[in-house]
């Protein structure tokens, strides 16, 4: 029976050792509680680091603590204290944290932090592959594990591998400083699915993959090697129920039952109901603007001096990595403004600020979201913020009021609340004046909105999407396959070749018998390509025509004397056995006066673009462009190219990384055909990579073997990866 194994960074319990015996105790984290419904749905485990490093776990316990993990549906990684050090608080929290984030500055690239990030990954690989059947499903978790699938993918190919990126992915211009920027996208790459919080980050990926890696992207389809990989977002929610029922018990209590915390806020309230709670909860991190939330809290009683003594700020500051230096020199930043802030507008009756240095239990937490009148939550940069709907979730009445960064993953979400730019002073410090004077009414309907959305798409929601998409990912995968030349697909056809007595064979050349080049002039065909085409022309029986939208002139340079069949330029010329090209289709070119300005202009605006021009057809190239740039600029030409040709003879043909205008009655399906209608053939084979060959696979017979090269959508019956694996095919022809 397969099974669904999670990895991540941490275990979803914590150990606990004492007196000689060890025990686990569910966390409560936002992961552990997303996972539930995962975890504990029929046959699963959850690989990961116990929290405990090798020097801190006496050999006679070793074994209870695996004992105890087993309890749990979990198994553990083992690492030392210098595995650790190198791994997480060295790579993942000075190298990919900082940069994710956005603060480059704060970036260490440390050659031996870098090492010991591979080493770690390919340990919890290895805990994997030792655990895991090729009928599995694997779901690995954020940005300490970034390496893995590709790790996995390397041992078991055709196992099922998912992966959640619970932070930001930065933009190209970001990521790119990373010195091993290669490798990680490729780690990332070993997946079937990978997944985001929100669109934005799956774009900025999709970019780099194809700036860095120069993969095809199609829509959110990346093409590698035999495999598509599919990269979407799926916002993450919380355990809305556990949240709403707390804060319902929350209100039955009594006064006696009430916590000591709710106790000091319900006497502020009763000696000043007008008194509003601002209430700002996050991890003690750069990244999340305390600081500067402080300073703008600041900026706001001097700005609107009338709320001084009418409100109170609540901070609330988990403590986090608090042995990474930039973290020691953060707390001490505010500290410092904390106790400079209160100083200044404190009175014998008002402290502004109420700063708590701690985590909270539950029910601390719930108290603080039901008397908050306002949540303040207004990071620099953060991929989620669950905090802001574990408010929203609490407000039993409806009232309260979300002040949101623009720059957390929520705000895509939760677009009825008051959204600003958390470096904006001024719009922050109106914001606050404008959630202090909301009408209650306003309150309830943003949030009855909220609220049906963050009960509908809740984290179990969020975790079965994931899951849902992962398994049509290799659905679609396995589909995939079944058009795939395996290789008792090509004995059937090579024996299908063999038994033929007149053969009939298309071969595409840019893309499908050579690679792409930069320069189309210097993808000129090798020594092997010579030798197989040979073989093939001189095979008996066998008709070969090379058809390409190459130019003439280049094709009778490169292989006229060899006295090959040859269709170029889409169908304009025709070459038979070394004689010189001769026009198949009556085409006019005086069109071209009109279009080639056009395509000057577009050379002159995007860099790295050319013209080539051909007798009867204008390419425009830019294959040596930006990747997004040139896609861009290509959707635009191709709008321009539309409206001005109108009603001529005449169309846009979108091949890879070029744009052709050519005459309308002119493709290789038209040429193909015509071909095969000078002979009885008995088998007829195509092949080629691009939209120009669908007119060939679209128009030649049911009957004929039609070939794409590449995985993307065709109406060939079969695909192969590669130019290699195109040569591979033609050889097994030639031995057959």
């Amino acid at each position: 029976m397969s099974k669904t194994i999670i990895i991540s960074n941490r275990l979803p319990v914590q150990l606990q050792i004492s007196n000689g015996g060890i025990t686990a105790v569910p966390s409560v984290g936002g992961l552990a509680t997303g996972m539930k419904s995962v975890h504990s749905s029929g046959d699963s485990l959850w690989i990961g680091w116990s929290g405990l490093t090798d020097e801190e776990i006496p050999d006679e316990l070793s074994g209870k603590i695996d004992e105890a993990l087993a309890k749990h549906g979990s198994s553990k990684v083992r690492l030392t204290a210098d595995e650790v050090d190198g791994f997480y608080y060295g790579f993942s929290n000075r190298t990919i944290w900082p940069l994710f984030h956005y603060f480059l500055e704060y970036s260490e690239f440390e050659l031996d932090s870098w090492n010991t990030y591979k080493a770690v990954n390919q340990k919890f690989a290895d805990a994997i592959l030792e655990k895991a059947g090729d009928e599995d499903t694997i779901w690995v978790h954020d940005y300490q594990l970034m390496l893995v699938p590709q790790m996995v993918r390397e041992k078991r190919p055709n196992i099922s591998i998912g992966f959640f990126l619970h932070i930001p992915f930065p933009s190209f211009e970001i990521f790119r400083t990373m010195p091993w920027r290669e490798e990680v996208l490729r780690g990332l790459l070993g997946s079937d699915l990978i997944g985001f919080h929100i669109y934005d980050y799956e774009r900025h990926f999709l970019s780099s993959v194809r700036r860095l890696l120069g993969l095809d992207v199609s829509f959110n389809d990346i093409y590698l090697d035999n495999r598509v990989i599919k990269v979407d977002s799926f916002p993450m929610g919380i355990d809305y129920k556990k949240f709403r029922g707390a804060a319902e018990e929350h209100e039955k209590r009594t006064p006696d039952e009430v916590s000591e915390l709710q106790k000091r806020l319900n006497s502020h309230k009763v000696s000043d109901p007008d008194n509003k709670f601002l209430l700002s909860i996050d991890r003690l991190d750069y990244s999340k603007g305390i600081a500067k939330r402080l300073n703008a809290f600041e900026y706001f009683l001097n700005k609107y001096p009338q709320y001084k003594e009418k409100v109170r700020l609540i901070i609330l500051a988990v403590p986090s990595r608090s042995n990474v230096p930039q973290y020691q020199l953060l707390k001490r930043e505010i500290d410092e403004l904390v106790g400079r802030i209160n100083g200044e507008f404190s009175t014998v009756s008002w402290t502004p600020i109420w700063y708590f240095y701690r985590s909270m239990p539950f029910d601390n937490l719930i108290d603080l979201y039901t008397s908050s009148d306002i949540a303040w939550l207004t990071p620099l940069r953060d991929g989620m913020n669950l905090v802001a709907k574990e408010y929203i979730a609490t407000r039993t009445d409806k009232t309260g009021v979300l002040i949101l960064s623009e720059m957390a993953g929520s705000a895509n979400e939760m677009n009825e609340s008051l959204l600003i730019n958390p470096n904006n002073f001024e719009q922050i410090a109106d914001a606050i004046n404008e959630a202090i004077n909301m009408p209650i009414e306003e309150q309830q309907a943003k949030n009855e909105q909220l609220q049906k959305r963050l009960e509908r798409y809740n984290v179990e929601k969020w975790a079965n999407d994931f899951m849902t998409s992962l398994k049509e990912q290799r659905d679609r995968e396995a589909a995939n396959v079944s058009a795939r030349i395996t290789e008792d697909r090509l004995a059937t056809i090579v024996q299908e070749y063999s038994k033929a007595k007149k053969r009939l064979l298309f071969l595409d050349y840019d893309g499908t018998l050579a690679g792409f080049h930069n320069d189309p002039q210097k993808a000129g065909p090798d020594e092997e390509l010579y030798e197989l085409l040979d073989t093939l022309h001189n095979q008996e029986g066998t008709e070969l025509f090379l058809i390409s939208g190459r130019d003439k002139d280049t094709f009778t340079k490169w292989f006229l004397p060899k006295g090959y069949n040859m269709i170029v330029e889409h169908g304009v010329w025709i070459s038979r056995k070394g004689e010189p090209f001769k026009l198949l289709e009556n085409v006019k070119n005086d069109w071209m006066e009109k279009i080639r300005p056009v395509l000057e202009s577009f050379v002159d605006r995007t860099p790295g673009s050319f013209i080539e021009e051909k007798n009867y057809s204008l390419a425009w190239h830019y294959r040596k462009t930006d990747p997004d740039f040139g896609n861009l600029r290509a959707t635009e030409l191709s709008t321009v190219l539309t409206s001005l040709i109108g009603t001529d003879d005449l169309s846009v043909l979108n091949g890879n990384k070029v744009m052709e205008v050519k005459s309308s009655n002119v493709n290789k399906g038209r040429a193909s055909m015509r071909m095969l209608g000078e002979a009885d053939y008995n088998f007829v084979f195509a092949i080629g990579d691009d939209w120009t060959d669908e007119f060939m696979f679209q128009e030649l017979p049911d009957s004929t073997v039609t070939v794409k090269v590449g995985r993307q959508k065709t109406s060939a019956k079969y695909f192969v990866e590669d130019t290699k694996k195109v040569r591979t095919l033609l050889k097994a022809f030639i031995k057959s």
